[in-house]
């Protein structure tokens, strides 16, 4: 199992709407996460931070990445995000979310 941990800026003036999109996330949208092999998937807020956590459990994350960017529905909902979000200056190039290295881990 792959485990990824990213962040994003989120400016004050977009947490409540940011929040209140996300309290009820699309379906269709849920249905691509599951169909992606992607579990245990939290997104959490510390001040203009988020910091997201999921684990992968397929066989190619790259082609799951790929075919969930193709989903029309995951492409609206991106399209209603994305706009709240400011990516960090440390992201490298082809990232929105900037993903962290991994320092420890126990299970």
């Amino acid at each position: 199992m792959r485990r990824v941990a990213s962040v994003i800026g989120l400016p004050p003036e977009h947490v409540e709407e940011y929040e209140r999109i996300h309290a009820a996330v699309w379906p269709a949208v849920l249905a691509q996460i599951s169909a992606s092999h992607i579990t245990n998937y939290s997104i959490y807020r510390y001040g203009e931070l988020l910091v997201s956590y999921f684990e992968y459990d397929g066989e190619d994350y790259e082609a799951d990445m790929a075919e969930m960017a193709k989903d029309p529905e995951t492409q609206r909902w991106w399209a209603v995000c994305s706009p709240l979000q400011r990516p960090v200056a440390e992201r490298v190039e082809g990232e929105w979310w900037h993903e962290l290295p991994e320092i420890f881990h126990t299970d």
